[in-house]
């Protein structure tokens, strides 16, 4: 089969990993699968155009709003993969979510990331119920073996020349749903009072403006350092010698990063949001925090406690390697594409 396959496809976002990852799978089992930016088209006449011209047989869209909007009225099949923000935040818009229901009951399938994603979704549109499948993100990383740790802290304005030094890092697309800024005053005080402490702000400028505000915030806030994207070997490479993975979404679908963390090793401090609260049991598998404050005793309490840390890591990379397998998503993938046959 010829597929489209539509998503935002910014590096370093959640749904740009998971087009990768899908378009993996599909080429495994000998499909054509061409990755489409949603950006790049303003309405289902575009794609309509695009798929006629360029003889696709079906299409699949990542993003319920952002990608499902352009295959409204499709000549040809599709399926949706949902993001995380479409359920969590894009139904609250009346308009929205008219749009969304309407993309959805044309939908073969669609697929959630969690059961709760599912109930969220079903309890909206109950007609559709039945086409939705939950399969949970499959994870493979992949660190660079030429990663320059110390050029990355040298790059990052981060002294090398300390021993006991605790690299935080965040990793996300520069967008308001996304709060880089949650953690920002706080850690710049803790990092006053013991210089060992840095926050790195990794990921695309999603937003411009919204980046233009985490620039001049962080030129301001001491010990926290605004990083340049990277090629996701090194970012691999470059989590697996931080001291933590941190998440501070107001909401989420199903975080790659914290997952990621989780695969290679390292513990993840996430704000306790329902979309985290499903990957990460509280001092099991990861910390989970409430508010700023929280997050610096939870983060002492791991630099102070060597066993507790881990015991984390462990359980956590038990639990991915359990509940996240690459070949399970491969699997369910490769069947579910059959449908738009």
């Amino acid at each position: 089969m010829r597929l489209l396959l539509l998503a935002c496809l910014r590096a370093q976002t959640g749904n740009a990993t998971t087009a990768d990852r899908i378009q993996s799978h599909l080429h495994a089992a000998g499909h054509i699968c061409v990755l489409k930016d949603v950006f790049r088209y303003e309405s289902p006449t575009e794609i309509a155009n695009l798929t006629s011209a360029d003889k696709f047989d079906a299409a699949l869209a990542i993003h319920l709003y952002k990608g499902g909007r352009l295959l409204q009225g499709s000549r040809i099949p599709f399926g949706i993969i949902f993001g995380g923000t479409d359920i969590n935040e894009d139904i609250k818009c009346e308009e929205k979510r008219r749009i969304m229901g309407e993309v959805l009951r044309e939908a073969r399938f669609a697929v959630a990331f969690t059961m709760k994603m599912k109930e969220l979704a079903a309890a909206e549109w109950p007609d559709t119920r039945k086409k939705i499948y939950v399969q949970t993100q499959g994870i493979k990383t992949t660190p660079s073996e030429t990663f320059d740790w110390c050029r990355f802290l040298q790059n990052a304005d981060i002294p090398t020349d300390r021993d006991n030094l605790h690299v935080f890092l965040l990793i996300c697309g520069l967008r308001r749903v996304k709060d880089p800024l949650y953690l920002v005053d706080v850690f710049s005080d803790w990092h006053r009072k013991d210089p060992s402490v840095h926050l790195g702000i990794i990921g695309p400028a999603v937003d411009p403006l919204f980046t233009n505000e985490v620039k001049e915030k962080v030129k301001r806030a001491p010990g926290i350092h605004l990083l340049q994207e990277m090629p996701q070997d090194d970012l691999h490479a470059a989590m697996k010698r931080c001291f933590a993975v941190v998440n501070s979404s107001i909401s989420e679908g199903m975080s790659a990063a914290i997952l990621e963390a989780m695969d290679l090793d390292i513990p993840v401090l996430a704000r306790n949001i329902p979309g985290n609260a499903a990957i990460i049991k509280h001092k099991d598998t990861g910390l989970l925090f409430s508010d700023p404050q929280e997050f610096v005793v939870l983060s002492k309490s791991l630099m102070n406690d060597p066993i507790m840390e881990r015991e984390i890591v462990k359980r956590a990379k038990d639990y991915v390697k359990k509940h996240h397998s690459w070949e399970c998503e491969r699997k369910a993938y490769q069947t579910l594409v059959l449908r738009l046959q």
